[in-house]
């Protein structure tokens, strides 16, 4: 008999009984960086820009000399000199000036605007202003994108190429980021094969694509194997990967069936903690700690071992590694109606319509096709005696 949780109190005692454990973290170049987590905030040591400059082609001018300035009665200003890219703008501009300049030019004292060329004409040695600006029109203040002593990226952060800029910017070469964790897998079953299959036997998907979704979710991986429906086959595997891993799964002998054994595997080795979730598909997941080592024991169809790899093993993943929340992808109406009364959270994989409706792509548990064809899944919760046509729902990315 499973002793069966919801996945809320699943996921909480997961959190619990790993709560001391944390991922450690090492210095890498913002080169190698993307993909990563950081492990620390990242607080500016300096103003970004690092001076005031213009946004546009121009002139620099102090905006009050430009009031009233218009098509027919253009300010006329002494234009004081040139300030070109990259240069410091060495003179103050006086009341009455103007000063020529380019776009990511630096702004000389004195200047409070710009104005952009477009606006200008010039004759007899005075620049024409034909367009009146305000003060800080058409420039950027010193830290106007980021100030001496803010926190400019927040631990937990996965770094992507936008987050890799903004440390170029505050001329960080290198960052501190959470070491991947290290999660091995192995597959069980008598009927796992890696090719050529013969009547009866299957190949080998879950270490492939459980393997694949770890990787995307920022670990490293390894690649134990199938192993056969043998008890000391399976214990061996599970010794030897708690030595060199930092989290294990093991996908199949779940269930409740003669031959599966896996729980009581990770009980002698270690101990379970439970042993079903009421979620469909992944009723049978298993959940417990060898050596200060989680174990996850998975169903052996692909679609559940991946739903449940979705849903629970990623909750202490992102535990370990400080990473924020899953959120939704977005809402929208259902195409149909959905009948549901298992007693279960149940998870749908689902696609889009030409009106942008979701429509479910029912299927069963060892099917995998149907990941390859959703765009997304959604969530019918436990205890619902189904979900009408044209109610809203959250999408989730798979």
């Amino acid at each position: 008999m499973l002793n069966v949780l919801n996945r809320e109190e699943a996921v909480e005692l997961i959190k619990e009984k790993t709560a001391r454990l944390s991922a450690e973290s090492e210095k890498v170049n913002i080169r190698d960086a993307c993909g990563r987590v950081l492990a620390c905030d990242i607080v500016s040591g300096e103003n970004v820009p690092s001076f005031d400059r213009t946004t546009v082609d121009g002139y620099a001018v102090n905006a009050a000399d430009t009031f009233g300035a218009g098509a027919s009665i253009p300010a006329q200003l002494e234009i004081a000199g040139e300030i070109l890219m990259g240069e410091s703008a060495d003179f103050n501009l006086k009341r009455g000036q103007c000063a020529k300049i380019s776009t990511g030019g630096m702004l000389p004292k004195g200047a409070d605007a710009a104005v952009m060329v477009e606006h200008t004409d010039f004759a007899e040695g005075l620049c024409l202003i034909y367009k009146s600006v305000a003060p800080g029109e058409n420039i950027t203040k010193k830290g106007d994108d980021i100030s001496a002593g803010e926190t400019a990226l927040k631990k937990g952060t996965l770094i992507k190429p936008s987050q890799i800029g903004v440390l170029a910017a505050l001329g960080i070469s290198e960052v501190q980021v959470y070491k991947k964790p290290v999660i091995a897998v192995i597959s069980t079953g008598d009927e796992i094969v890696n090719d050529n299959p013969k009547p009866g036997q299957i190949r080998d998907v879950n270490t492939f694509l459980l393997s694949a979704a770890i990787k995307q979710s920022g670990c490293e991986v390894i690649e134990y194997g199938a192993v056969a429906d043998k008890r000391e086959e399976i214990e061996n595997a599970v010794k030897e990967c708690v030595k060199t891993a930092d989290a294990v799964i093991i996908s199949g002998g779940s269930s409740a069936g003669a031959r599966d054994m896996t729980v009581d595997i990770i009980d002698t080795l270690g101990k379970a903690y439970f042993h079903g979730i009421a979620m469909k598909p992944g009723k049978p997941t298993i959940f417990g700690i060898i050596n200060d080592k989680p174990v996850f024991g998975l169903p052996g169809h692909p679609l559940a071992a991946y739903f449940v790899f979705r849903l629970i093993v990623t909750e202490y993943i992102g535990k370990l590694m400080n990473l924020p929340p899953d959120i939704p992808l977005g809402s929208a109406a259902l195409a149909e109606n959905i009948p549901s009364n298992h007693g279960r959270e149940e998870f749908l994989c689902i696609k889009m319509n030409e009106n942008n409706e979701i429509v479910p792509l029912h299927t069963k548990s060892g099917i995998i096709s149907v990941l390859s064809e959703a765009t997304g899944f959604i969530r019918i919760p436990r205890n619902t005696e189904g979900i009408n046509k044209g109610t809203v729902l959250e999408i989730y990315s798979l």
